[in-house]
């Protein structure tokens, strides 16, 4: 029998397939794990508390799904279908991938360490044979921001940035320029600037440049 704490977690996983986390009362959390409303509190502190426990376990789903990617004799290979694993996933569950990697909270959840790990791993076999340009660690921060900058854009943005070949323009962009391994593409060079502007929002080091995304979004389809 599942406990209370269990039906809670899986009622606003439920919840989280159809509407955003801000979206969801705690009234209906409850009315749909078949507790009173004070056991949210006794069990996570708040709904902030949950939301970051349930963020968690959707990090469970994640790093499950990369654990299950094959591995190949081609490292960089792998990275570009690590890629688009992490896209598809977020295709499928847009409102639990926002909760996951843009949270509101102070405590980020537990699993963003486990998946740079996994990254972290994948990128050092491509220095181990030879094909990595970069330090490993500025390597996988580079791709993982990226792969985050791509999903999150192509959920809020799907009209303007939701097509899958700009998700492959941008990872043979950042992948390529990390492990030399750079293919040739007409759009690239757009690529490269929509994967430079996503990582300098997402670390903070440039602006949100609203006007400079209007004009991407003209570029890219024009290319």
């Amino acid at each position: 029998m599942s406990t209370a704490r269990e039906r809670i977690l899986q009622a606003t996983a439920e919840l989280l397939a159809t509407k955003a986390a801000l979206a969801i009362s705690t009234r209906a959390i409850c009315d749909r794990a078949g507790v009173g409303m004070p056991e949210i509190y006794r069990q996570f502190g708040d709904k902030q508390g949950l939301l970051t426990a349930v963020a968690d376990v959707g990090f469970e789903r994640f790093l499950a799904n990369k654990r299950g990617n094959p591995l190949t004799g081609d490292p960089v290979a792998d990275l570009r279908t690590a890629w688009d694993s992490h896209v598809a996933f977020a295709l499928r569950n847009p409102h639990l991938y926002r909760l996951m990697f843009t949270p509101a909270g102070d405590v980020w959840p537990q699993g963003v360490k486990e998946a740079q790990a996994l990254l972290l791993s994948a990128v050092g076999r491509c220095r181990d044979a030879g094909r990595l340009r970069t330090t490993p660690e500025l390597a996988m921060q580079s791709i993982l921001a990226a792969n985050v900058g791509v999903c999150v854009m192509a959920l809020s943005f799907a009209e303007l940035f939701g097509g899958l070949d700009i998700s492959q323009s941008v990872r043979d962009a950042v992948i390529g320029k990390v492990t030399g391994d750079e293919r040739e593409d007409t759009r690239v060079g757009t690529a490269t600037v929509l994967a430079q502007a996503l990582v300098g929002t997402l670390t903070g080091s440039a602006p949100v440049d609203a006007a400079a995304l209007d004009r991407l979004a003209r570029a890219l389809r024009t290319d």
